[in-house]
């Protein structure tokens, strides 16, 4: 039956302003391993239909996962009686939805192996090779490997007349060895993110050859000295790295819904307020920031977000200033804009849409620049790699960040391994004192898949990149 023209001739008929439906399948597998020991394993779906209705200047919505006729209709229904009782107090003139033209299309994650379809068997098999490969070293004494397979099938329509059928995959492998000595345990991690593939990431990247630089580094880090007291130092921060700083820090500060204010009392505001696009320096003269939903790979790239709006490519900072947002149609037309960037996305089927960070990304050096030729260039500094702990002010203004591994540079050379690393800075200070990046040889993506927003909160996913950049005059210093 179709569902998707029952629910929007119904919503026409009832007068609506606008309505859309999702009908969502969202396939999800968890498997986790500690040491040699399988620990827990999930296969689950979910399955059902959420209906956004606008009406006189605001939103109702509504969800169900029972499918028939009558069922659809008393879904929209629901929604439309939501949001009549909402534009009972709705602020000003309400929600006015920027302008969009309708579609008729499909898009879907490129997979070569379906992650769903290879035996558990065969994945656990090689899951048990990795962390017995990390075990063989005496001081691991602890191997944590964890993967998470999800594919979302979406069928979406909207009353302007859009037709889309979605289907996107992809899969997070984190594998992580702990070495432990009489006085210390450090851990050192294999994360790359999310990837928009198949199984066939975790064979690309093949882990059991990993596997043993992992165990080796953990070794390295738990015997390394520490940095000392705080200084001001040079930073060099590898792309994994970078894909959490630049979320933190560049990726929510641009989300127009927080910088309107509507996260203030959950996860904070934003201190790149509208009054400072096209005139604000975020960074230095070489730093540009992409949104670009369209990324190969991206896990942000679905063809179309939830508004029924066309992935596409923007600059949200270029050539270091303040340059446009993240928006959806209901947030666009609040700052004048006519159009959305395509950032409205929801996690399943019953979660209302919100505003989200696109694939976001600090593109690479124009300049042909190797990691070997920065550190050469490079006095006193220090080299991280991955991410460890971070935090940051309600503002996204202040923040302090960890990492996975650390290396002390002197002279142009990575001279030892260093643990218990933290960096403090702030926007502007921190992307002004860029001064390098190298070039697009060494961009490198990382897919978060837990970006956690909303209330109640959702768990959205986006790809961030870099390459190997350098950061002047830091504070960073040993941590406890």
């Amino acid at each position: 039956m179709d569902y998707l023209n029952i629910a929007m001739e119904c919503a026409d008929s009832m007068g609506v302003d606008y309505a859309d439906i999702r009908i969502q399948k969202t396939h999800s597998e968890m498997i986790y391993l500690r040491n040699l020991s399988l620990k827990n394993t999930s296969d689950s779906v979910v399955y059902g239909y959420g209906i956004r209705v606008l009406k006189n200047g605001a939103w109702g919505f509504a969800h169900n996962n029972i499918f028939n006729k009558e069922t659809v209709i008393a879904t929209v229904k629901k929604a439309y009686e939501i949001a009549c009782i909402s534009a009972q107090v709705k602020n000003g003139e309400g929600i006015k939805l920027a302008t969009e033209r309708s579609y008729i299309a499909s898009y879907k994650t490129p997979v070569k192996l379906n992650p769903f379809q290879v035996p558990l068997k065969e994945k656990v098999d090689l899951m048990l090779e990795v962390n017995k490969t990390m075990l063989n070293y005496s001081l691991i004494k602890q191997a944590m490997f964890w993967v998470q397979s999800r594919t979302d099938e979406k069928l979406f329509a909207s009353t302007i007349g859009t037709r889309l059928d979605i289907s996107t995959t992809f899969v997070c492998p984190y594998v992580t060895a702990t070495a432990v000595t009489n006085d210390d345990s450090q851990s050192r991690s294999f994360n790359i993110g999310g990837q928009a593939k198949g199984w066939e990431m975790l064979l690309e990247n093949n882990l059991l050859e990993k596997a043993p630089v992992i165990a080796e580094e953990a070794i390295m880090k738990v015997n390394a000295d520490s940095l000392g007291p705080e200084t001001r130092r040079d930073l060099l921060l590898d792309p994994i790295h970078l894909g959490l700083t630049m979320h933190e820090s560049v990726g929510h500060p641009t989300e127009l819904d927080r910088v309107l204010g509507w996260e203030a009392d959950f996860a904070g505001i934003s201190f790149a307020t509208p009054e400072k696009l096209k005139n604000y320096r975020y960074g230095s003269k070489i730093v540009n920031l992409s949104g670009d939903n369209t990324l190969e790979g991206g896990l942000a790239t679905a063809g179309f977000d939830d508004d029924g709006v066309p992935g596409q490519k923007w600059s949200i900072v270029k050539d270091g200033i303040l340059n446009e947002y993240g928006t959806t149609r209901e947030t666009a037309p609040f700052i004048g804009e006519q159009q959305s960037r395509g950032c409205n996305r929801a996690t399943y089927y019953y979660d209302f849409p919100i505003n989200r960070i696109p694939n976001l990304y600090l593109e690479p050096g124009k300049k042909t620049l190797t990691p070997q030729e920065l550190i050469s260039d490079t006095e006193d500094g220090v080299y991280i790699e991955g991410q460890g702990s971070f935090s940051i002010d309600q503002h996204r203004e202040n923040f302090q960040f960890g990492g996975d591994m650390f290396w002390e540079i002197k002279n142009g050379k990575k001279i030892r391994p260093l643990k218990k690393i933290i960096y403090k800075s702030n926007n502007p200070e921190f992307w002004n004192s860029v001064d390098a990046i190298c070039d697009k040889r060494f961009w490198k993506p990382y897919g978060v898949i837990n970006c956690g927003k909303g209330q109640p909160m959702q768990a959205g996913r986006m790809t961030h990149g870099a390459s190997l950049t350098r950061f002047r005059n830091i504070r960073v210093g040993g941590s406890q």
